[in-house]
């Protein structure tokens, strides 16, 4: 097994390539920020720009083309920030918008659902994988169609879960306690009786079709993991599309020789359509474990 890092994989190939452009990434608000803070961990020295348009938010109940008209937006603004690659973290923006962006911009555009769809393909053993996701992506038949065109011999069980997103966000706000913590505090915020019974009412129908892997379908789900899996039992694999996404990033700045320098101090900017910035600010500063003072409103014209 290679366990060099990927800056020191750049290096033995004897080639002083290096791209200190900035990784983009967006979301709908703050589902992504699961996406950013795994590139964060793996790729340390990446700068980054993260979008969150919390301002039209939530995604999933809207029109796909409306959806796909965002993300020709939002990519347009991180194209125009120098951004080397984007990633739509968001899986109905995905859905919606990641073929149209692909045809429309330079650098290498890479949605949610391909990797998660992938890793579900590979892990499955018994060939039947369930999908939780909002009703948009759901709609869209993204997974299915992408896990299917991996291995046509699975089966792929799709439940729409529309109030993990509201639940997911819920628990984050009334987590308590320092930054480092707010993972354990949410989780056990998140096994509560009344959520307990929300999850059963979208997981037993999947947890019925004897599956064994499930994809989380949503970046907001990850921070679920633990209402999720007491739900669907230890025997189904979950599969985040953040950490899947992640491996997907890394691999394309490899091959493309487009890792930042090494020993380069990373530099993260953090934008929202929301008019609330503070707001904003401390939400996504307890996801990241860090301080997001920073964080500044980008004005979007109406399309």
């Amino acid at each position: 097994m290679d366990t060099s890092t990927p800056h020191t994989a750049a290096r033995d190939d004897g080639l002083d390539a290096f791209d200190n452009a900035p990784i983009g990434v967006f979301d709908s608000g703050y589902g992504g920020l699961t996406v950013m803070r795994e590139i964060m961990a793996a790729l340390p020295e990446e700068d980054i720009v993260y979008v969150g348009d919390s301002a039209r938010c939530p995604y999933g109940p809207r029109d796909l083309d409306e959806v796909r008209s965002f993300v020709r937006q939002i990519c347009r603004v991180l194209v125009g920030r120098g951004c080397k690659l984007i990633v739509i973290a968001c899986n109905t923006a995905t859905a919606a918008g990641l073929e149209a962006a692909q045809r429309e911009f330079s650098v290498p555009v890479i949605g949610v659902v391909e990797p998660g769809a992938r890793a579900a393909a590979m892990t499955t053993r018994n060939r039947r994988v369930g999908v939780v996701a909002t009703r948009a992506t759901v709609d869209s038949n993204a997974y299915a169609d992408a896990i299917r065109h991996i291995d046509a011999g699975i089966t792929v069980f799709s439940s729409a879960a529309p109030r993990f997103v509201e639940i997911a966000e819920l628990g984050i706000r009334m987590a308590e306690g320092p930054f480092e913590s707010y993972l354990s505090e949410a989780s056990k915020v998140y096994i509560r009786p009344e959520f307990e019974e929300i999850a059963r009412e979208y997981l037993e129908p999947l947890r019925r079709c004897d599956i064994d892997t499930l994809v989380l379908g949503c970046t907001h789900y990850p921070l679920l993991k633990a209402l999720i899996g007491g739900v669907v039992g230890r025997d189904v694999t979950l599969i985040s599309s953040a950490e899947e996404t992640c491996r997907d990033v890394a691999e394309i700045l490899r091959r493309r020789r487009a890792f930042a320098r090494p020993g380069n101090v990373a530099a993260y900017e953090f934008l929202t359509t929301g008019d609330d910035v503070a707001e904003f600010a401390q939400f996504g500063g307890r996801v990241l474990n860090m301080d997001l003072a920073r964080a500044r409103h980008l004005d979007l014209p109406p399309l």
